[in-house]
């Protein structure tokens, strides 16, 4: 059997302290360790075939009294820090990794790299490590990346993501940009542009009247790989929001998300398509999940939101996550008309640090789902929310949050507001026609966002650390 395709992601934070950490002012090589996260994806729900995603966790300098010598054309220091790292490693169940720097050459493994890296391999893995992570930091910013999974058994990156403020994926492999369907938006992004979203892998959590409009932006914006997951069937009061939704869907009792891929699949425009009617809490949806580049979270679903909120910190998946709030006109009082696009990676404030989501509403949906007798009987007692009337909505201002979140997605990929990147949380107010950018720390008690030590931490048991 073939080894699985390999993803390298290195988180925003971490590629900065390496770059600092290997820049040399005499053009000399330069070191250091990575410890990875690690995701072994059994299936990958468009290939069919094995994934193993590597998510950089922490970084560690190599000691100074342990370099041995080092030059524009080679770089040596001791083993010593090596085998402590391989201790750490064995310990909390991560990848050992090395980087180097080859600062007047291109991105690529050497045949001494191949011959310093054996030995080190071999070392690996009488260690009982889960393997060794080798990247190489070329001129102009280029980089090559592998995994030893055997000693003397290399596979190499498919693809190498920077995640945070902005989204940079480079892969080995690019399609041509010969899309003609695609060509007017080449024309304002550049040639480069095309590729990276057609290569792109993306996750909608809901496919409701925010979701399906995400979903066929996505998909017309060329988008290659769409993974759609709703547990809940068309019903009469979604048809005048649900895109591609019609009136004998809900005779047929179809669920959203083959509505949605039946809708793409027809379009023609070269997304693949795959469904997956269940809660994103399911067991089933974890191979799907992990796969994905990006994450577009439009469910009202609070338990499901913190699933998503955890994660993205996990496994470096950048969560774009959309919101509504309408409250119509009372007694004097305005309308509240309120859209909201939040942007969660590591290094900024989470849904619990924003306030979007609600622990007590997510437990009682917990409830719901596990015991929906008891979730019934505390109800009745006033002791858990939920189970209301459905929140109002209208067609017009959940496509125009929808286009919002795409939005942000190509401002990730592009920057064409400015380098800033993605903004975290988006707020338009349609009602006083206004949008506004807000501004918010993570709070310093949060388990999630304000401790690293859930970033890039790929597989634990239990899943996402969350017992029950």
């Amino acid at each position: 059997m073939s080894p699985a395709a390999l993803d390298i992601v290195l988180l925003e934070p971490h590629e900065a302290a390496l770059r600092s950490l290997l820049q040399r002012d005499d053009g000399a090589e330069a070191s250091a360790y990575v410890l990875f996260g690690r995701a072994d994806i059994s299936e990958d729900p468009w290939s069919g075939l094995p994934r193993t995603r590597l998510i950089s966790h922490e970084v560690i300098p190599v000691a100074v009294d342990e370099m041995v010598s080092a030059s524009p054309a080679h770089v040596t220091w001791s083993t010593r820090g090596f085998m402590r790292i391989l201790g750490v490693a064995k310990e909390r169940g991560l990848v050992a990794g090395l980087v180097h720097t080859h600062p007047n050459a291109a991105a690529f493994f050497s045949d001494q790299d191949d011959r310093n890296e054996t030995e080190l391999a071999r070392t690996t893995f009488n260690k009982g490590v889960l393997g060794l992570a080798s990247i190489v930091f070329g001129r102009e910013n280029a980089m090559a990346g592998r995994l030893w999974v055997a000693p003397g058994e290399t596979v190499m990156a498919s693809s190498i993501s920077l995640i945070g403020s902005q989204i940079k994926i480079a892969r080995a492999h690019v399609a041509a940009n010969e899309d003609q369907i695609l060509a007017r938006q080449a024309a304002l992004f550049g040639r480069g542009f095309n590729p990276v979203v057609r290569g792109l892998r993306v996750g909608i959590v809901g496919c409701g009247g925010t979701g399906s409009a995400v979903g066929m932006l996505l998909a017309r914006l060329g988008v290659g790989f769409l993974g759609l997951m709703d547990k809940d069937i068309i019903d009469v009061t979604n048809l005048n929001r649900v895109h591609g939704s019609r009136a004998a869907d809900v005779a047929a009792s179809l669920a959203k998300v083959d509505i949605l891929a039946r809708e793409i699949r027809v379009a023609g425009l070269g997304t693949q398509v795959v469904t997956t009617k269940e809660w994103v809490g399911h067991p089933d949806l974890r191979d799907l999940l992990r796969s994905c580049d990006v994450l577009f979270g439009c469910t009202d679903d609070h338990q499901g939101r913190l699933m998503l909120n955890r994660l993205a910190h996990y496994y470096g998946i950048p969560l774009i996550d959309v919101g509504l709030r309408m409250r119509a006109a009372r007694s004097g009082a305005d309308y509240d008309m309120t859209g909201r696009v939040s942007t969660i990676r590591p290094g900024s404030p989470c849904l619990m640090c924003l306030g979007v989501v609600d622990p007590r509403r997510a437990a009682a949906e917990g409830l719901r789902r596990s015991d929906p007798a008891e979730f019934e009987r505390r109800k009745a007692e006033a002791y858990v929310d939920g189970g209301g009337d459905p929140a109002p909505a209208v067609v017009t201002f959940t496509t125009a949050i929808a286009c919002a979140a795409v939005d942000e997605l190509i401002q990730g990929l592009t920057s064409f507001r400015g380098s800033q990147g993605m903004t975290h949380n988006r707020i338009r107010r349609f009602d006083r026609v206004e949008d506004r950018a807000m501004t918010c720390r993570p709070v310093a008690s949060c388990p999630i966002c304000a401790s690293q030590a859930s970033w890039g931490r790929g597989d634990v048991n239990p899943f996402l650390g969350v017992i029950g």
